[in-house]
């Protein structure tokens, strides 16, 4: 499955690798309400470290110099989306996880909307520095909807 994934991103503009970094986030907060429904903490926090590394990527790739204020709230987005997954893990909350997930999906689905712009590879992808392919998850089956969050 990993070289699959590997395959599947080779061709990846900056954008889709964001938008696959964004569908790990949601696949791992997803594996932490698993866990929390089978009284599994250590799989809680497991999965919860790793949505935050993800986290952490994005935020450390952020460029303010050239991002302006895009930047700025995707800055402030990520420590809220930190914050939030914090405060899921640490009271067990299911409830907390899935809206952490809907705040996450609906930057998501703003990434992906300027994926299918006709400038994918540069303007808005260029807030963010290249992720590294090695953390980037593969993208999910679910539908895009629109997203009212803009960069």
């Amino acid at each position: 499955m990993d070289n699959y994934r590997e395959h599947m991103l080779d061709g990846a503009s900056a954008v889709d690798l964001v938008v696959a970094l964004y569908d790990g986030i949601i696949r791992f907060l997803y594996t932490a309400i698993a866990a929390v429904e089978r009284g599994d903490v250590n799989g809680r926090r497991v999965a919860v470290k790793r949505a935050m590394d993800i986290i952490i990527h994005l935020q450390a790739r952020l460029r303010m110099d050239v991002g302006g204020r895009p930047a700025q709230a995707l800055s402030e987005f990520y420590a809220s989306i930190f914050a939030q997954m914090l405060q899921a893990s640490q009271a067990a909350s299911i409830a907390k996880f899935e809206h952490a997930i809907d705040c996450v999906r609906n930057v998501r689905d703003a990434w992906r909307q300027v994926a299918q712009g006709p400038d994918a590879n540069q303007g808005s992808a260029n807030v963010i520095a290249m992720p590294s392919r090695g953390h980037a998850a593969p993208p999910e089956s679910d539908a895009v909807a629109g997203s009212s969050w803009t960069a």
